[in-house]
């Protein structure tokens, strides 16, 4: 073995626990948007890198929904090569800026990690965040080579996740990419649903500026379905994605839910993240006043809503949840840090009726509380009223964060594209391809609400779907086209949990 091919001399780091990452204090961080973890420095990055046991058979790339090489990045990383490091990440996940804060490593990557044997798994997310923050702050491009034109034309409906994963792989194969987006911002839920505090804008502008480097035309202001119809679209274009997400609020079907003050957690964070509403009058679209807030929920977006309320300087954010704190879907880590930040949870309790002021206003907000009891269909134990036992929540604002669905307006006019019963669209799993040929989609509008990692898995197989179908006339690889004589396949029924 030569001197050149010989395996790097790695330095271990033996700890069973990852590097700590430093944060601003909970006492200082609840009075700015400013972000709360303050990423690695480069002599941590590499300490963490060294954790990695490099596995020959890499068990956390299974747990990748977009493939990333995550041992091979590590070994870079931890022979201090932060460029190739990141250069590897890109080769498969070209949002490592943002996949590392908001992607629930946990669940995914880390989860499969050997190291969780005998510790804490390796900081994966920890690592990516810190390579996409390096190639900002040392001004690093690293943009994928875009192969000859095809003479192709592919519009991408919605600019979140999974369209911008699927407008990458595609541009990069040579398409002539368009990007459509309803609001003034690219971004989808990146932009306006994640806070600053979680995801810096300036982060997603620099990830997305990188797209307009290979080609990729954005238009904004441009709603498909009321600008133009999805049917006008796929008669301009070679191929259609539709990756528009889920974007129509849920809500608790209780009394006082149209009273002033209630908000869906969609408008509260658009107006604050996206529109700024916490710099008013300096941004013009506001927020009313609040002193006492209720956020209603436990998941990612009840956490955000509730973080966000307590940055408006309220007296006090309660947030309410008809379960126990065991079963609340939000990453540990998001309310670890609501905790710290004061946020009241009053778990156990779920929502009767709002209550009127009298004057068309939030009052109050009344729950009953509940019981666990057996489970439901969602492996959840089942939360059971408990007679009698009500309780009352003076407030003037209330966020529902309980989820949310499809936007009908996009399909209004193609009721010909299979959907389930709950509006998401139906997809071939394997390529991604509606009931209309030449037209795919992915990413929450099919799957429901889910994570920004597997609408960006979903982007991929999309994009490469679409690659085959500009080429060869056929989404579905020829190795596995059916005979022409055989029924073909019934989609899968795809609808999320």
């Amino acid at each position: 073995m030569t001197d050149e091919t010989a395996k790097p001399k790695r330095v271990l780091n033996r700890s069973a626990v990852k590097v700590p990452m430093r944060e601003q204090p909970p006492g200082e961080r609840i009075y700015n948007f400013e972000e709360v973890p303050l990423g690695y420095t480069p002599d941590e990055a590499v300490q963490e890198a060294q954790r990695c046991l490099l596995c020959r058979d890499k068990p956390c790339v299974a747990g990748c929904p977009v493939g990333v090489d995550i041992p091979a990045f590590q070994q870079l990383a931890m022979n201090g090569d932060f460029e190739g490091a990141l250069r590897k990440i890109k080769e498969m996940n070209f949002l490592p800026a943002i996949c590392g804060r908001v992607c629930p490593q946990e669940d995914q990557c880390e989860a499969l990690c050997r190291l969780s044997r005998k510790g804490e798994p390796g900081g994966v997310g920890r690592l990516e965040r810190f390579l996409g923050d390096y190639a900002l702050t040392h001004d690093v491009n690293v943009t994928p080579d875009v192969a000859a034109p095809t003479g192709r034309s592919v519009a991408i409906i919605g600019s979140g996740p999974a369209g911008l994963t699927c407008a990458s792989d595609l541009a990069q194969r040579g398409h002539d990419v368009t990007v459509f987006e309803a609001l003034h911002r690219p971004g989808g839920v990146l932009f306006y649903g994640i806070p600053e505090f979680r995801l810096p804008k300036v982060t997603l502008v620099r990830e997305i500026d990188g797209l307009k480097k290979m080609g990729v035309k954005f238009v904004m202001n441009y709603p498909v379905g009321k600008a133009e119809s999805l049917t006008a679209i796929r008669a301009r274009f070679d191929a259609v994605f539709v990756g528009t997400g889920a974007g129509l609020p849920w809500f608790l079907n209780i009394p006082g839910e149209n009273l002033n003050g209630v908000y869906s957690a969609n408008e509260f964070l658009t107006r604050v993240n996206l529109m700024g509403a916490y710099k008013f009058p300096e941004n013009d679209t506001p927020v009313k006043p609040m002193r006492r807030i209720a956020v209603v929920g436990a998941g990612n977006t009840a956490m955000d809503s509730a973080r966000t309320s307590k940055r408006l300087r309220p007296e006090v954010v309660h947030l309410i949840y008809r379960r126990s704190r065991l079963e609340m879907p939000a990453r540990q880590e998001e309310i670890h840090h609501a905790e710290q930040e004061g946020i009241d949870f009053n778990l156990l309790h779920s929502p009767t009726r709002i209550i009127d002021n009298g004057k068309g206003a939030v009052a109050a907000i009344e729950c009953q509380q509940m019981e666990l009891g057996e489970p439901d269909a969602s492996g959840r134990r089942r939360p059971v009223p408990i007679a009698g036992a009500l309780k009352v929540f003076e407030v003037d604002t209330v966020v529902i964060a309980i989820g949310q669905g499809t936007n009908p307006l996009l399909l209004a006019d193609c009721p010909e594209i299979e959907r389930t019963p709950r509006g998401t669209i139906v997809v071939d799993p394997q390529t991604m391809q509606t009931s209309l040929p030449g037209l795919f989609a992915g990413g929450d509008i099919v799957t429901g609400g889910a994570t920004v990692i597997l609408a960006m898995g979903a982007g991929r197989s999309a994009a490469t779907a679409m690659h085959r179908y500009l080429t060869t006339g056929s989404a579905t690889p020829r190795a596995e086209t059916a005979p022409a004589d055989d029924a073909p396949d019934e989609p899968a029924d795809t609808d999320g949990p």
